[in-house]
């Protein structure tokens, strides 16, 4: 593959920000009552310990995530950190793709294989890969794929 094919994430349109919370009904009241973002989805993911809502950020999303299981990693990213950012998620055609063109640059992965997600497949690069910001990776499911 030549350079003109290799992966930038700058080209890639970031999906949504991932921020934990303690108390997702809290949450939203601060950030749909008071900030005035709207609900576009709540939803339980019991299979990743988390509650999570979704608001209209305009030109991208708001995930807020907030843990169900206290063994989930949200949970212990909460109880290590406290409420606050959490990741970056970056919209990809050919997640598969991309994850081998992180690793081969050396990126340190939380995930090697895509996971099944809330809208489709999701990987995410360590923290430490970012200076601190852990970036997901998701490759939406075609129903689930902005125009």
């Amino acid at each position: 593959m030549d350079s003109s094919e290799t992966l930038q994430l700058t080209d890639a349109r970031i999906d949504h920000i991932g921020i934990v919370v303690q108390d997702l009904d809290e949450a939203l009241s601060t950030y749909c009552g008071i900030l005035g973002f709207r609900l576009l989805e709540r939803l339980e993911a019991p299979d990743h310990g988390v509650e999570i809502a979704f608001l209209d950020a305009g030109n991208s999303t708001i995930e807020l995530l907030s843990p169900t299981d206290r063994e989930s990693g949200t949970a212990r990213f909460l109880a290590r950190r406290g409420e606050g950012s959490h990741h970056v998620c970056f919209a990809v055609p050919d997640i598969t793709r991309a994850l081998e063109e992180l690793r081969d640059r050396g990126v340190r992965l939380i995930d090697e294989t895509p996971r099944r997600g809330v809208h489709g497949l999701v990987a995410f690069a360590h923290p430490q890969a970012a200076h601190g910001v852990m970036i997901e990776l998701l490759q939406k499911d075609p129903a689930q794929r902005l125009e």
